[in-house]
């Protein structure tokens, strides 16, 4: 008779093999070789509550090596979430609650997306981090109300990919103990045995980055996996590493440890071979009675659910007013007065008319926010002084060598109590395991990350910003220093193609402010979008202040800023120029000087293209109407503002040089003498 345990497991693999033969798609070989490490720890440890998935205490469990997506759909199918099995017969199908990666949203119980390796990993640690700053935060004796762990699994891939190693650094650093993850060593990628290009010690590795390492132990042996967990869980200053043995596509005769497993489904004739060699005498998706009992997480979960609900209910009596924050944390909420502190915040900017640079308005933005608003993550990936990214009232996040969380002095956030800080992350030169982490963080709830580095640095940071997009995530990016305006760095440092490269994300608000007012308004909308990711594109340069009736307008994305009456003329403007950040000051000389020579132009600011696209068309026609030529002026790559009907574009289509700002400007063709000139030329063109 099959003890229980591998009756369970043999399940998820029955599933897995039948899902993805079915979809003629599919990676059959992971789930199947990590199905012991998943019931040992979904039936013997995990904290969850099939009926009610954003419960907020719930354990979170995340799959890294997302193309073993099936697991996670035969444990969620198998422990009582709404997914039935004609989700599971649907693996891979349009629009199906079973894509072919696990995706946030659309699944029940799935916690991430998933697919590009060792970025789960990373969503991990961001969620353990959460975890443990907001036990920090809202806990109190008696009432640990934040109290839950962070499990993944993960592959050889995952610790190939070097965002593993700069999110496992900092986990270990950070002293994130309720953080465990089980490595599933099969030996195996896509293209065979990983020994010749995968030669790492990492037993070693981890231990050097401060975590406990358990094993490796054997990963079809599901109570040493059991064991190793229960002991991962007394942690109480460091993350854990278990190592489990495994073999790919486990219970396969003719495919069990080898690349064949992986990618491609093992085919009919293999699975009944497997299915003999399992035990395993049931038709295709069919599951027994008594295994689904097994599996039935419901009322355990009912239950875990209903004794923290009790808790949090004492805790709202004794600490209301920090069980009402912590509500309206965990659900994305802002102050109701947000909007009108930011209207305030608004007319004393444009009061002030100050010329800085929008990095330094970035901050003024910030030192308002921060001070109401903990919930405001902040960081930088070493280049704090430079992004100006922490503000008065944060805090740099330390931690104690027990793993506490170093409480700040008192003069770093306006609460009488040090726990409800403020903070600030040094994130190390680690800008793809920043961003990555921010994702992680966003995804538990409870933070409104946001992270610094030079914009040219993006690149690094970029698919974990299309990550975010994907998931529709409230994360902001912080990128100073946005073009040759930062000078002597030269090429290396200047970024050229970054604005209209970071355009093309789907999803993804591009702000690129002119100055404090819009600067303050690019960091509202970001704040306000609880389902999309921010980037806020900032100048080292100064900038001069520009004028300006609304803050509604602003926040369009685009709009005019200046026309031909405002430069002294009674004319309709004859064309118009349209301009983002350090550039809007230019089009705005420019429009003095083409004045000077009897001719009316419009200036259109247009802070981020996203919100402007998203305005009905007919406001957008009244800004750029369609009679009038267009020129555009930034100090990046033309070819993105030709979608906006532009018949000239003032921009840079090579790298930059090493030289003062003041040396390239001209030269590169930022000038008002030059912008002019482009506008005249446009005009004769059309005449």
């Amino acid at each position: 008779m099959t003890p229980e345990p591998q009756l369970m497991a043999n399940a998820l693999r029955a599933l897995a093999m039948d899902a993805v033969q079915q979809a003629n798609s599919g990676h059959p070989g992971a789930p199947m070789g990590m199905a012991d490490m998943a019931q040992a720890l979904w039936h013997d440890h995990l904290h969850h509550a099939p009926t009610d998935p954003h419960w907020p205490n719930r354990d979170r469990f995340v799959l890294s090596n997302g193309h073993a997506s099936m697991l996670l759909y035969g444990l969620l199918h198998l422990t009582g979430y709404d997914l039935p099995v004609q989700e599971l017969r649907a693996f891979r199908q349009l629009h199906s609650r079973t894509p072919g990666h696990p995706e946030v949203g659309i699944t029940p119980g799935v916690e991430t997306t998933t697919g590009p390796l060792g970025q789960g990993l990373a969503n991990a640690v961001g969620m353990a981090l959460a975890e443990k700053l907001l036990a920090h935060e809202f806990n109190r004796d008696g009432f640990a109300v934040v109290d839950h762990h962070t499990y993944a699994f993960l592959g050889d891939g995952c610790l190939m990919e070097g965002v593993s190693h700069e999110v496992c650094s900092l986990a270990g650093a950070w002293h994130l103990n309720k953080l465990i993850a089980l490595y599933d060593d099969n030996g195996i990628s896509i293209d065979g045995q990983v020994k010749p290009w995968f030669a790492d010690h990492t037993a070693e590795r981890f231990k050097a980055y401060g975590w406990n390492v358990l094993g490796p132990i054997d990963g079809h042996n599901a109570q040493a996996v059991s064991q190793a967990i229960a002991s991962a869980r007394s942690s109480s200053s460091a993350p854990t590493l278990i190592i489990c043995k495994t073999h790919i596509g486990q219970g396969s005769p003719n495919r069990a440890n080898t690349a064949k497993a992986h990618g491609e489904p093992l085919g009919e004739a293999e699975i009944s071979l497997t299915r003999e060699a399992l035990g395993w005498h049931h038709a295709p998706f069919e599951i027994p009675h008594n295994v689904y009992a097994l599996w039935d997480a419901k009322a355990k979960g009912e239950k875990k659910l209903g004794a923290w609900q009790a808790l949090f209910a004492a805790y709202a009596q004794a600490h209301p007013a920090l069980a009402s924050r912590l509500e309206s944390r965990m659900k994305g909420e802002l102050a109701h007065d947000f909007k009108a502190q930011l209207q305030a915040s608004f007319a004393q900017s444009e009061a002030n008319a100050k010329s800085v640079a929008s990095r330094m308005a970035s901050k003024m933005a910030l030192e308002t926010f921060t001070r109401v608003m903990p919930e405001l993550l902040g960081g930088s990936a070493d280049l704090t002084g430079s992004n100006l990214t922490q503000t008065e009232s944060q805090a740099s996040l330390r931690f104690e060598a027990n793993g506490q969380v170093s409480s700040p002095s008192s003069t770093h956030h306006p609460s009488s109590d040090a726990r409800e800080a403020s903070w600030h992350i040094n994130y190390g030169v680690r800008e793809f395991g920043m961003a990555s982490i921010m994702n992680g963080v966003a995804l538990h709830g409870g933070f409104i990350p946001y992270g610094g580095t030079f914009l040219t640095f993006s690149d690094y940071s970029r698919n974990a910003i299309r990550m975010a997009a994907l998931m529709k995530l409230r994360v902001i990016h912080v990128f100073t220093h946005d073009s040759i305006g930062l000078g002597e760095d030269g090429p290396t440092h200047q970024s050229i193609e970054h604005a209209a490269s970071l355009r093309l994300i789907p999803g993804l608000d591009v702000w690129r402010p002119c100055d404090t007012s819009e600067t303050l308004v690019a960091w509202s909308a970001a704040i306000q979008h609880q389902h999309r990711p921010s980037v806020l594109l900032l100048s080292r340069q100064a900038l001069p202040h520009a004028p300006k009736k609304a803050l509604s307008s602003v926040e369009k994305g685009g709009y005019v800023l200046s026309e031909p009456r405002h430069v002294g003329m009674k004319k309709d403007a004859v064309a118009v120029m349209i301009a983002t950040g350090s550039e809007v000051g230019l089009a705005l000389s420019a429009q003095v000087l083409l004045a000077k020579l009897g001719i009316p132009t419009r200036v259109v600011s247009m802070p981020c293209t996203q919100a402007f696209d998203r305005q009905p068309l007919s406001y957008r026609q009244q800004v750029l109407p369609a009679h009038l030529p267009r020129v555009a002026v930034e100090m990046g790559v033309s070819d993105y503002w030709w979608k906006y009907g532009a018949s000239a574009v003032v921009g840079i289509d090579s790298f930059g040089e090493s030289a003062p700002a003041s040396v390239l400007l001209p030269l590169f063709g930022f000038t008002p003498e030059n912008v002019a000139q482009t506008v005249q030329a446009v005009l004769l063109q059309h005449a």
